[in-house]
């Protein structure tokens, strides 16, 4: 489709298409695994020095440099910044989080201690890519004082010879989106450059509903070697990380571009790059295979920004918290690779955090978008969707099938379908399970799949066809406007 038509010509021209079309809704032409750049690197190449910015005050932290610096670096410690902002780390400290909630239930990954550059087996035998881990609870004051107990023990020496067999407990993906009961916490990050803050205008993840630990905050609470495995960020969006110490974190990084190479590695040693949890054995592999790895430490304060795709994986030296978000420029690497992950997603049935079509309508609705690559990229996926909308409704139409309007609200969630884990958008197919069951949603192609006459299913529709075109038509018209009130794809329906 040429993105230049209007929505009436658009539609107009995708009438004879059939169910084919529908089934391939795909944004890009190719989504699979990259390879890694043919270059040949050198020892120094392999083991790059990390990105260090020193902010000395609040002008240079709220300049133009600092926002180019990091858009510019795969990953990037930005050194001084909270003291130049006035950020008081002691909120985030794990006294004061555990006087406001004590009873706080929080998930515990119990994991073996090794050392940062190995990964052994669960007998300590040979080295593997596996990284194993048990899940427990516990509530914040119970870990508060394990965490306190383990830090004693480390500052007076008073180590058991078997200290490398011991397991350890790391408090992870601490929930702390409540603003009311975190609001000094969530006050103080606000003091941030607008590029680094959890909610900005220009944050593409402020223009979608709260997706947990992405665009609210998330908390660590760690001891000596508690560890987050290699992973890529959600969808491929960036990321910030601020350490309240008072212990280090090392961390390990490769580049985007190397990340195909990565997933190879993980294949290659039967883990699953995406839904397992792993942990390189060791760093000659890597750079056997030309990988650059950054390596680097991360002290009391140190903000570590990770930059579009970036791989990482980290290891606490000391005892800390870390609180991290993920943010999203608007740049065209940033929502390009989030394409790019969300179709790859698709082929391996792994659900994409981010709801990228629902992402660019709201974009559409309501973002200053004044890249035109970016704002061709944002119209693409429009227009294929409001195709796709158009074209699963004549089907289902010709089916004999009722369709309802369903309507969204603002604060529903995204529905993702039952089957397949695939976004779904905009005409939902809902299986009629037995009463005071809830309903599952289905995907047209999911849908088709156990029933071809859609026999069983209620097909619901979110939004009319007039106000999709009416959206897509005037996004042109707000490349150059400047920011309104912050409407949404919901809240224009109404």
């Amino acid at each position: 489709m040429n993105i230049e038509q209007n929505a009436k010509m658009i539609l107009k021209a995708c009438k004879e298409q059939g169910l084919q079309e529908i089934l391939q809704c795909s944004f890009l032409a190719d989504c699979s695994a990259p390879n890694p750049p043919q270059r040949v690197l050198t020892t120094e190449q392999l083991s790059p020095e990390i990105s260090i910015y020193y902010v000395k005050n609040s002008e240079e932290a709220f300049s133009l440099e600092l926002k180019k610096f990091c858009l510019k670096n795969p990953i990037a410690i930005l050194r001084h910044l909270d003291a130049s902002v006035n950020i008081d780390l002691d909120l985030f400290s794990s006294k004061t989080l555990a006087q406001i909630d004590p009873h706080l239930n929080i998930e515990i990954r119990e994991q073996n201690k090794c050392s940062p550059d190995e990964n052994w087996d669960k007998g300590r035998k040979k080295k593997v890519w596996d990284c194993f881990s048990s899940l427990s609870r516990m509530t914040m004051l119970e870990y508060t004082r394990y965490q306190r107990r383990i830090q004693r023990q480390n500052n007076s020496d008073q180590m058991n010879m078997d200290e490398e067999n011991k397991k350890l407990k790391f408090a992870t993906n601490i929930d702390l989106s409540n603003k009311k009961k975190w609001k000094d916490q969530f006050d103080e990050l606000m003091k941030l450059p607008p590029f680094l803050r959890v909610e900005d205008n220009s944050n593409m993840l402020s223009y979608v509903g709260e997706i947990l630990g992405m665009n609210t905050l998330q908390l660590y609470m760690k001891v000596p070697g508690c560890r987050t495995p290699g992973h890529q960020e959600n969808n491929n969006f960036c990321s910030v990380n601020l350490n309240i110490g008072p212990g280090d974190c090392e961390w390990f990084a490769v580049p985007q571009e190397y990340w195909g190479a990565m997933h190879t590695l993980c294949e290659q040693n039967n883990v699953n790059y995406l839904k397992d949890s792993w942990w390189p054995p060791n760093l000659n592999v890597l750079h056997e295979n030309n990988i650059p790895v950054y390596r680097f430490i991360q002290k009391l304060g140190d903000i570590v920004w990770i930059n579009v795709g970036c791989v990482h994986w980290v290891q606490s030296i000391g005892s800390c918290n870390n609180v991290a978000w993920n943010v999203g420029p608007f740049t065209v690497s940033q929502y390009y690779m989030a394409i790019e992950r969300y179709e790859w997603n698709k082929l391996q049935r792994f659900k994409s955090i981010v709801p990228i079509v629902h992402l660019s309508w709201n974009l559409a609705c309501d973002a200053n978008v004044t890249n035109v690559q970016l704002s061709i990229l944002i119209k693409n996926c429009l227009s294929l969707t409001m195709k796709q909308s158009y074209l699963i409704l004549k089907f289902v139409k010709r089916k004999n099938v009722e369709i309802i309007y369903h309507g969204r609200r603002k604060d529903d969630h995204t529905p993702y379908c039952q089957n397949c884990y695939v976004e779904v958008f905009n005409v939902l197919f809902i299986s009629k399970l037995k009463k005071n069951k809830p309903h599952e949603v289905y995907c047209i192609k999911c849908a088709l799949k156990r029933s071809r006459s859609l026999r069983g299913f209620t097909c619901l529709k979110e939004y009319h066809l007039n106000t999709l075109r009416n959206i897509y038509d005037k996004f042109v018209l707000r490349l150059s406007s400047s920011h309104g009130s912050r409407r949404s794809l919901s809240t224009s329906i109404k």
